[in-house]
C-alpha cells in the first residue's frame, strides 16, 4: 500500500512536480507520432541534428533575453529552420541525401551555439540548454509547452493521409496529388517546434530520446500504424513518468533519467517484443 501511494505523492505535494508530468506527458504525446514517422522515413538522426541545429538560436535568444520562454523558442525554431532549409537546399542542388547534408551542418551549428555563449560569458548556462531541467518547468513554458503539443497534434491529424503515402509511396502520391512537399515540409516544422519547446524541459541533447526510444520501441510491439503511435505514447508517458519517480527519490538529473527509463523499455522491447523480439524469433535451422 505504501509503495503504491509513493508512485502519486510526489505529484500531490509538490506543483512542480505536476507541472513537470503534466508538460512531459503531453510532450511524449506530440513526439510520439514524429519520431513513428522519422523512423519509418528512414530519418531517425534528423532530431539529433536538428536538436543540435536549434543550439544558436537559443542562444542567441539566451544572449540577448535571458531564460525567456519566447525569445529561446523563437530563435531554436528560427535556427532549426534554417538549418532544415538549407539541408534540403543543398540536398536539390548537389545530389547529396539530405540526413548526410544536416550530419554536415549540424556540428558547425553546435559550435556556434558553443561559440555564442562563450562570447556572452555564460558558458555555465549551456548545460541548461544541453540538459534541461524538466522539475524547473514554470508556468509559461508548461503553457508554451501544451499549445505546442496540442498545435502539433492536429496538425498531424490533417497531414496524416498524404504523409503516410509520401513516406510509403511518394512516386503514387506525385500522380494524384502535389501534397507532398508540403506535408513533408509541415512535418520537419513540427519535428523542430517539438524539439524547441522539448529542449527547455528536458535539454536539447534529452528530448531526442524521448522522441525516438519508445517510437524505435513501438516498431516491436505491432505493426500497424495506428497502433505503433498509441504504443510510442503509451512508452512516453510511462518514461515521463517513472523517469520523474526516479529523479524525486533518487536526486538524480530529471531529463537524463526520463530518457534512461525510455532506454530501458527500448531494451525490453527488444528481448520480450512480439514481433521479432530476440526471444520471439523462430529458431534458426541447423544441419544435422
Amino acid at each position: 500500500m505504501l509503495a503504491a501511494a509513493q508512485l502519486w505523492l510526489p505529484f500531490q505535494e509538490f506543483v512542480f512536480m505536476r507541472r513537470a508530468l503534466l508538460g512531459g506527458l503531453m510532450l511524449a504525446c506530440s513526439t510520439a507520432p514524429l519520431g513513428v514517422f522519422l523512423i519509418l522515413r528512414r530519418m531517425s538522426l534528423i532530431g539529433d541534428a536538428v536538436a543540435h541545429g536549434i543550439l544558436p538560436g537559443a542562444a542567441l535568444g539566451f544572449w540577448f533575453a535571458g531564460l525567456s520562454l519566447p525569445a529561446l523558442t523563437l530563435g531554436g525554431l528560427g535556427a532549426g529552420l534554417s538549418m532544415a532549409g538549407l539541408a534540403a537546399w543543398i540536398t536539390r542542388r548537389t545530389g547529396l541525401r539530405e540526413d548526410a547534408s544536416l550530419a554536415a551542418i549540424y556540428p558547425i551549428s553546435l559550435a556556434a551555439g558553443v561559440l555564442i555563449l562563450g562570447m556572452a560569458g555564460k558558458r555555465l548556462d549551456l548545460l541548461h540548454l544541453l540538459f534541461g531541467s524538466a522539475l524547473a518547468v514554470d508556468g509559461p513554458t508548461l503553457t508554451g509547452m501544451l499549445w505546442v503539443s496540442a498545435a502539433s497534434l492536429a496538425a498531424m491529424a490533417l497531414i496524416y493521409r498524404p504523409l503516410l503515402l509520401d513516406t510509403l509511396d511518394p512516386l503514387f502520391l506525385q500522380t494524384v496529388s502535389r501534397l507532398g512537399p508540403l506535408a513533408h515540409g509541415v512535418f520537419l516544422t513540427l519535428v523542430v517546434l517539438n524539439l524547441v519547446i522539448g529542449f527547455q524541459a528536458i535539454g536539447a541533447l534529452m528530448v531526442v530520446g524521448l522522441m525516438m526510444l519508445p517510437a524505435a520501441a513501438s516498431r516491436f510491439w505491432s505493426r500497424r500504424l495506428p497502433m505503433l503511435i498509441g504504443v510510442a505514447a503509451l512508452l512516453g508517458c510511462l518514461s515521463v513518468w517513472l523517469g520523474l519517480l526516479l529523479s524525486f527519490y533518487l536526486s538524480l538529473p530529471s531529463g537524463p533519467a526520463i530518457v534512461l527509463v525510455a532506454g530501458a523499455s527500448y531494451l525490453l522491447s527488444v528481448v520480450f517484443g512480439p514481433v521479432h523480439g530476440l526471444l520471439r524469433r523462430p529458431p534458426l535451422l541447423t544441419s544435422q
